[in-house]
């Protein structure tokens, strides 16, 4: 099984700061500002940071482009709902209301006015910033798990438990692959067995197929 090898004491310091921004930071409705609290008065030896109103940009505004490594984070530790929740928490589409947000609902904006500002939920700066590559990398290789590797594609799903599956179509290196994912024990991660062509693996790296194959079925059983 292709995963992060952590101790259990490399793993607490790392739980509990993802814990720490649940606790301090984040918001169903907005993201994960960048830090808590805000500066409320300009600190000379600080410089920018302090210079905006509490709960925009670099003052604990909610900044889209970092929220995605926080998306992945939840996924190195399986936990499949959480990862959703923050992904949909800033996308764009999912929004509850639009005109609180004031951006285009189809494209990310570089930030949005956090729960510490007067005007939370306000996206300020859309199409400046690198979120919608990472959202994808953060929703493709890491919720749904179809990650490309040096040896060959890595099948590693963190998805919520009341999922019952995904079929999934991913092209890498010429050969398309089409993944097939079942969860009959309503789990977020782990892979229990895989299919390759219909000859089971050991593992959750699909190995690179025969030189001249164009296509390869999977078939993915979670609930280790």
């Amino acid at each position: 099984m292709v995963r992060p090898r952590w101790s259990r004491r490399e793993q607490r310091p790392r739980r509990k700061a993802l814990q720490a921004v649940d606790k301090y930071l984040y918001d169903r409705d907005y993201g994960c500002a960048l830090q808590y609290p805000p500066y409320s008065t300009y600190h000379l030896e600080l410089g920018e940071v302090s210079s905006y109103p509490p709960g925009y940009k670099e003052n604990a505004g909610v900044f889209s482009h970092n929220n995605t490594w926080i998306h992945i984070g939840w996924t190195l530790f399986g936990e499949g709902e959480k990862a959703l929740e923050y992904y949909l928490s800033i996308c764009p589409s999912a929004k509850k209301d639009h005109d609180i947000y004031r951006s285009e609902p189809y494209v990310y904006a570089q930030m949005t006015a956090s729960q510490f500002s007067p005007t939370p939920g306000e996206g300020k700066n859309s199409w400046l910033t690198g979120t919608g590559a990472w959202s994808f990398v953060a929703a493709s290789q890491h919720i749904l798990g179809v990650r490309p590797d040096f040896n060959g594609l890595i099948i590693d799903p963190c998805i919520p438990k009341k999922w019952k599956g995904f079929t999934v179509q991913r092209k890498f290196r010429g050969v398309t692959y089409t993944i097939e994912v079942k969860n009959p024990k309503a789990k977020s991660k782990g892979v229990k067995s895989l299919l390759v062509d219909g000859k089971k693996i050991v593992g959750n790296l699909i190995p690179l197929p025969a030189p001249g194959t164009t296509a390869v079925k999977i078939e993915v059983t979670l609930g280790a």
